[in-house]
């Protein structure tokens, strides 16, 4: 199923939790969890470090890197040892994703990841009848997000229908239009602790559309770029913090994808990592750090990079010997998920602790 394709900040608005450290993690084979992909405003230059993480070694059955101030564990569902991502993290520790690279017979399969993070940590959540279902954001409250399918073609252009998942039910949401793709394309991908959910629709011209969703009033409302409403290029909002900013990307050009952070207030920012080809965000936690990934190179020379972005500073994530990385999800303690293709080709899923 395909997607409408360090300094650290102070973090006041995290509330108490239990720190995330090795001894949160269990002993013994671990799940991975299945990935994102994204597309989608101007550039804010600022300074940017580059983090490696190198140095692997095994701890109690784990694979483990630690680099500078992270600690890097590979968490693979072993049911799919070859495709795995993790998608976000709440402040509880709790993770969502997905396995299965989604080509025919290669299903996504949501599930959530609790601390330890064994084998037994990892539960199934598919949205009934569904083909294929990817769970991409949630809250600290229990409520997730995602999209689920009816389809495994081989062409992995399957329809896409929103969902968000509360108290053991789920509830199919899609943005009201009459000028849908075909195949339909909806989806959610992040929501905060006031039960705003935010997502994309595509239309019959192909153009993605962002919005926020309240789960409460079951109403919709569209994020656009400042005065571009209707007519501006393709958006996707991808992640919302409990200030109401909104983090996602949108085409800034037909040959240029820039990441955005749009405040509450209306403040529409601008992230393009100097020099890439192109930027996309993915998360943003209370104190608007943003995550996500960027691009450098084109064509088959083109690689894939993670990074953080706080207050005008960028930093790169990668992880050593992988020949891509990409941070998903970011919780208030500085937490990260993603995922990387290791040397055998597979997609691996990562938690990164600070």
């Amino acid at each position: 199923m395909k997607i409408a394709d360090q300094h650290m900040p102070p973090r006041p608005f995290a509330p108490a939790r239990r720190h995330l450290g090795a001894t949160a993690l269990a002993s013994g084979a671990l799940i991975a969890a299945a990935a994102l992909a994204a597309t989608g405003c101007s550039s804010v230059q600022g300074a940017h470090d580059s983090l490696a993480l190198a140095g692997a070694t095994t701890v109690k059955g784990l694979s483990s890197v630690v680099a500078g101030s992270y600690q890097i564990v590979k968490l693979n569902d072993s049911r799919d040892e070859t495709f795995n991502q993790l998608l976000g993290i709440n402040n509880e520790g709790l993770i969502v994703g997905y396995f299965g690279s989604g080509a025919a017979k290669h299903p996504n399969k949501g599930y959530t990841l609790a601390p330890p993070f064994a084998q037994r940590s990892f539960l199934n959540e598919n949205f009934p009848r569904a083909a294929q279902t990817q769970v991409t954001g949630l809250n600290d409250h229990g409520v997730t997000v995602g999209f689920w399918s009816t389809q495994n073609t081989a062409s992995m252009t399957d329809n896409n229908f929103g969902f968000y998942e509360q108290n053991g039910r789920f509830h199919e949401v899609n943005f009201p239009i009459g000028d849908s793709a075909s195949p339909p394309v909806d989806q959610l991908l992040g929501v905060n602790n006031s039960g705003v959910a935010v997502g994309f629709f595509t239309n019959s011209a192909g153009l993605s559309r962002g919005y926020e969703y309240n789960i409460r009033t079951h109403r919709f409302t569209r994020v656009e770029i400042p005065g571009r409403a209707g007519l501006g290029p393709s958006l996707t909002a991808t992640a919302i913090n409990n200030r109401g900013d909104v983090a996602g990307f949108y085409n800034k050009t037909s040959a240029q994808v820039d990441a955005f952070l749009k405040l509450r207030s209306g403040k529409f920012i601008t992230l393009a990592y100097p020099g890439a080809a192109m930027t996309q965000a993915f998360g943003v936690n209370d104190s608007d750090e943003v995550v996500g990934t960027y691009t450098t190179g084109t064509g088959n020379a083109a690689v894939t990079h993670g990074f953080t972005w706080w207050d005008g500073k960028y930093t790169s994530v990668n992880i050593s010997g992988a020949s891509s990385t990409a941070i998903n999800g970011v919780n208030d303690e500085g937490d990260l998920v993603g995922f990387f293709t290791d040397a055998k080709g597979n997609t691996d899923g990562l938690l990164a602790l600070p």
